[in-house]
């Protein structure tokens, strides 16, 4: 789908009581990473509960076009990987539509062979920076041969004959950063160390180990994490079953519990603590959100939430708390919305560089539907409305953000008069289902 067609408008009506039983689509992240490994593997991987949408269907085409067999059979995705080493160069530009995970995860991925490869995006895409995952590629000897001003796509990399292992201290508390450099080192020689200040998602890690790779984490007195990892090793074709997405489950959650009245359960959510930032915000705010049937599905914590109509109190979300919720802002902050008294978020200079300018987007919205905020270089505090008095009534610029688009959407549920949005059209990117699913609970949402 081209971000750049007609504009499709939607609008969220206060809505009756949310109720039943919803699954939401697989974590991206791991969505994300179980076609790259599998890819990369040697032997056939097998994934269920993967994530159908377009940003993680653009990564198995990448992957694809560097030799890898990738095809859904039934609700099975099965892949023959080409064996860590063997990607081949691909024939045209790899298009990553609006995927930065998938982008930024593949440069580290390719840069490191002795090959040239060829990044483009849409125009949201092509606004955000790609300098610091090439910063540390340059140091392992990849050339960016073209690039658009500040690093931007499209972008054309050049590998090393040889690539050099390093020591990267990341600058910033980045997944993607963090990943990219372990990604580059499985075609290097020798060992890789990557020193994380700040933990952040850790299914890099996990599944890279989960597929053969030799890599270690050690965690000093000062809770730095140094993450070692020998290059040129085997890699093994693995099953794997994605639990739901917290990121995605968020939208639900949240519209249960401004919504008077509802209860809902929400199944198989991913709960790594590397994710759960919400939850625990939210639950400071006196959400009702209870865990059920706790359970470990493939390395990973899951478990069902039990969610119920609450009155919110607000809080202050401290800085550090940041990378385990850096993607639910936006819809914490229309939960904020209708909590009671003042909800101060800390340390959010990541939103600046999302698919859009995240913390300016959920600002304008806010005010738009009569929300009072304020907006810092790194901080937002929204003044709630508790009942949703006097919010809505306004129109959303989303910039080509789904999280935008969806936050806004649960915001009208709840508020006195309807919430547009400008345009849906980019919740395909993570969360095809949203629409329907939403309207099973019970919400009204409506095109135009």
């Amino acid at each position: 789908m081209a971000h750049d067609a007609v504009l499709s408008p939607a609008t969220a009506r206060r809505s009756t009581a949310l109720s039943g039983t919803a699954r939401v689509p697989g974590d991206k992240s791991i969505s994300h990473r179980s076609f790259m490994f599998g890819g990369l593997a040697s032997g056939e991987t097998r994934i269920t509960g993967l994530l159908e949408g377009e940003d993680v269907l653009r990564t198995g085409e990448a992957m694809k076009a560097m030799g890898a067999r990738i095809e859904k059979r039934g609700e099975e995705w099965i892949i023959s990987g080409v064996g860590n080493g063997c990607l081949l160069e691909p024939e045209g530009p790899l298009d990553f539509g609006n995927a930065g995970t998938g982008s930024r995860l593949t440069m580290g991925l390719v840069g490191t062979y002795d090959m040239r490869t060829t990044f483009i995006g849409d125009a949201s895409l092509s606004k955000r920076p790609m300098g610091r995952v090439l910063d540390p590629l340059r140091l392992m000897g990849v050339q960016v041969l073209e690039s658009a001003p500040g690093d931007r796509m499209p972008l054309t990399l050049q590998g090393p004959k040889h690539a050099s292992p390093i020591q990267y201290r990341v600058p910033m508390a980045s997944a993607q950063v963090k990943s990219a450099v372990l990604l580059a080192a499985l075609n290097t020689p020798g060992i890789t160390t990557v020193i994380e200040p700040v933990m952040t998602r850790d299914h890099t890690e996990k599944m890279l180990k989960g597929f053969g790779a030799d890599l270690s984490v050690e965690t000093d007195a000062a809770g730095v994490r140094h993450i070692h990892i020998t290059g040129q090793g085997k890699l093994e074709g693995q099953v794997i079953a994605v639990p739901g997405d917290p990121s995605s489950a968020a939208f639900p959650l949240v519209a249960a519990l401004i919504v008077p009245g509802s209860d809902i359960v929400i199944e198989n959510v991913l709960m790594n603590p590397t994710r759960t930032g919400l939850i625990l915000t939210l639950q400071e705010m006196g959400a009702s959100i209870e865990l059920l049937n706790p359970r470990n599905a493939g390395g990973e914590d899951v478990a069902d939430l039990r969610v119920r109509a609450s009155d919110l109190k607000g809080v202050i979300v401290p800085a550090e708390r940041a990378p385990s919720m850096i993607d639910e802002y936006p819809v914490l902050a229309v939960a904020a919305a209708f909590a009671e008294g003042e909800t101060l978020m800390l340390g959010l200079e990541e939103l600046r560089v999302k698919e859009s300018d995240r913390l300016a987007a959920v600002a304008r919205g806010l005010e738009a539907n009569g929300v009072d905020c304020t907006e810092g270089a790194e901080a937002l505090s929204v003044r709630g409305k508790p009942g949703g008095k006097g919010i809505g009534g306004g129109t959303v610029a989303t910039h080509l953000d789904h999280r935008i688009a969806m936050s806004f959407l649960v915001m009208g549920l709840a508020s006195e008069k309807p919430v547009t949005v400008d345009d849906r059209n980019m919740i395909a990117t993570s969360f095809p289902e949203f629409m329907g699913l939403m309207r099973d609970l019970g919400a009204e949402i409506d095109p135009g």
